[in-house]
């Protein structure tokens, strides 16, 4: 392998702590990555937080305002905003995070072999890659909760079958980059298998760029397990989630605001910190998102 590939790939602590000081030292980044933490924690620590029970209702207080004892105001039902938005981001957080990682472990591994392989077999992935990119990703995920129901397992599924192919095409051509230079040549005239070459060449040359997809990935992810449990093909009730929320809530927008708002502001945070992070680690590995 030439020098500038390693001085630019190598996994050292000293590149690591380059990449961090150059993260850390981004204003932006440092932000959505504090705002990211502060969603995980309140997640894991929603049961110790919350002041009531999500799930308890009390007629008397439907629709009531923002108070001392109930701060974000209470549902139509009576249910306390604050006790149901604590955990509602438990659920976008765990598919967002898991399928934003499956779709870069799986959707990477085909990209970068495929890459590597060239010819008649990359092409003819590539175009069933495009078919799958071409439909509509929202209309995928339907037709792929409605055929199959909506269990976690199921939308998890779906994320990943409608991601992956989005970060294989971005894998192969990062791999393209690299598939041409001596070190790889000089893989292949040792006899090593196509595997071999992927996973101990290619893989650790497009890790980056897969890390940056990964971030990327999981924001549109929350993004669209919020838009499924606000159509209904999420969560079911009455299970705390942002979307679900926010649905059960949009009849009563004029007279109680307060019960779409306050998961709307949750979805928008998670959503904008991680978008501050991925540009910040792309920022940190001198690439550009836009390409």
């Amino acid at each position: 392998m030439d020098a500038t590939i390693i001085a630019r790939y190598t996994t050292d602590g000293s590149s690591l702590r380059e990449v961090w000081r150059t993260f850390r030292h981004s204003t932006a980044a440092l932000l959505g990555a504090i705002i990211l933490v502060l969603h995980l924690v309140v997640a894991l620590a929603a049961p110790l937080l919350a002041p009531h029970s999500p799930t308890a209702i009390n007629p008397e207080l439907a629709l009531a305002a923002p108070s001392w004892e109930h701060p974000f105001g209470n549902d139509r039902f009576g249910r306390d905003l604050l006790s149901r938005v604590l955990p509602g981001g438990r659920i976008a957080l765990a598919i967002s995070l898991a399928g934003a990682a499956l779709s870069v472990v799986l959707g990477g591994f085909v990209g970068v072999m495929f890459g590597y392989l060239g010819g008649l077999a990359d092409e003819a992935a590539m175009r069933i890659v495009d078919a799958l990119i071409s439909i509509p990703g929202l209309l995928l995920l339907l037709v792929i909760v409605t055929g199959l129901g909506s269990g976690y397992a199921v939308i998890l599924l779906a994320m990943v079958l409608s991601y992956a192919p989005g970060v294989a095409r971005v894998a192969r051509a990062a791999a393209h980059e690299f598939v041409p230079r001596d070190f790889i040549t000089a893989a292949r005239a040792r006899g090593e298998s196509p595997l071999t070459v992927v996973m101990r060449e290619l893989w650790p040359n497009v890790l980056d760029v897969l890390l940056v997809e990964f971030a990327m990935r999981a924001s549109w992810i929350a993004l669209a397990v919020s838009g499924l449990s606000f159509l209904g093909f999420g969560v079911n009730p009455p299970t705390p989630d942002w979307g679900l929320m926010i649905a059960e809530n949009r009849s009563m927008l004029a007279l109680a605001p307060w019960g779409v708002v306050f998961p709307i502001l949750a979805i928008g945070s998670l959503v904008v910190a991680l978008n501050l992070v991925a540009d910040g680690i792309a920022r940190a590995l001198g690439l550009d998102r836009s390409r």
